[in-house]
């Protein structure tokens, strides 16, 4: 037994573990290809990222999908390195918009060049994906455009917050599935698709990425309160610290419109005050880790990854589809 991808994805397979690996590499190397410029400032700009590592995980996702058809096919690793150009790119206009000092353990691009190069290298990204994009055929573009207008529609409906008489969580959890699930369940489409796959399996395998990218993104919003040392680099608290509301804390603020407990408003209190002082932050941060909310929080993590796996069900016994159901278990794993 073997390990690979993120969170120390177990392979129990000699042939799909060096597949994967070989996938993945494959990956890096176009990863790196498709950041060149002929301006050197770019190129330096551009792979800031890459070359700072990360998990990975949409591509694991595309090369595990591909083994329900010829994983060997072309267009399987051009499609991997497009999704997680994409996600890069994304990286890199979320840093600015959230003011964010610090990605996946180094200065992130706006703290280090300006908000400016940050968005415009953003856009550097897209297009790079987008070049690669017009080789793979038109269906791939039309799914991959209609993922990134999911991934801006969240975006945009972060902003605006949940209109008059919407649930705070039923808008929030639209929000992330298009922010995040959309992509993830396009890494799923692509692999099995770029391996002729039959149309069920794609199908059962896009609504897989549906929900596991959900459990991953509460998964995140969990460790930002949980953790002492964030996983994606990120420090504790970050969102907190912004006034970004993330599951937990609407959990929280759910829990003191019903029962209006004393502790509770007082916490709303604390954490609608400017956390930007460090005690008050890391009260904030004690506080909420003792609370039901984070509980409950962990809870509905734990419920998507449980969906993500019953998706499976259909899809034949073998190495690769156990190896997605370990990721669902891994998603409970970093929640807690």
């Amino acid at each position: 037994m073997t390990v690979v991808g993120p969170f120390g994805l177990s392979v129990r397979d000699q042939a799909l573990e060096t597949d994967v690996q070989a996938g993945l590499a494959a990956v890096e190397e176009g990863l790196l290809e498709a950041t060149k410029s002929d301006v050197p400032f770019i190129t330096e700009a551009a792979q800031h990222l890459v070359r700072a590592g990360g998990k990975r995980f949409r591509p694991l996702l595309v090369m595990l999908a591909a083994r329900f058809g010829d994983p060997y096919a072309p267009r399987i690793v051009p499609s991997a390195v497009v999704v997680e150009l994409t996600h890069l790119a994304t990286l890199y206009h979320d840093d600015v918009m959230d003011e964010a000092a610090v990605r996946r353990g180094v200065p992130s691009a706006n703290a280090r060049w300006g908000n400016s190069v940050a968005v415009l290298t953003g856009d550097f990204l897209f297009a790079r994906a987008s070049h690669i994009l017009a080789d793979l055929g038109p269906e791939a573009v039309r799914i991959q455009a209609e993922a990134f207008e999911r991934l801006v529609t969240g975006q945009i409906l972060e902003t605006a917050g949940p209109r008059d008489g919407r649930d705070p969580i039923e808008h929030y959890l639209d929000v992330m599935a298009g922010k995040t699930g959309s992509l993830v369940a396009v890494s799923c489409r692509f692999g099995a698709m770029m391996s002729g796959a039959d149309e069920s399996v794609v199908d059962i395998l896009t609504q897989y990425g549906e929900r596991l990218g959900l459990a991953f993104q509460l998964a995140d919003d969990v460790l930002d309160i949980a953790s002492d040392s964030h996983e994606s680099g990120k420090t504790p608290g970050t969102d907190l610290r912004e006034g970004i509301p993330t599951l937990p804390v609407l959990r929280l603020r759910e829990a003191a419109a019903k029962h209006g407990l004393a502790e509770d408003l007082d916490l709303l209190a604390l954490l609608d005050s400017d956390l930007t002082d460090d005690a008050r932050h890391a009260e904030a941060l004690t506080r909420l880790r003792a609370h039901p909310a984070l509980a409950q929080a962990r809870r509905d993590t734990v419920r998507y990854a449980e969906e993500a796996r019953a998706t499976l069900a259909p899809l034949p016994d073998c190495y690769a589809k156990a190896a997605l159901t370990e990721l669902c278990d891994a998603v409970v794993h970093r929640a807690g």
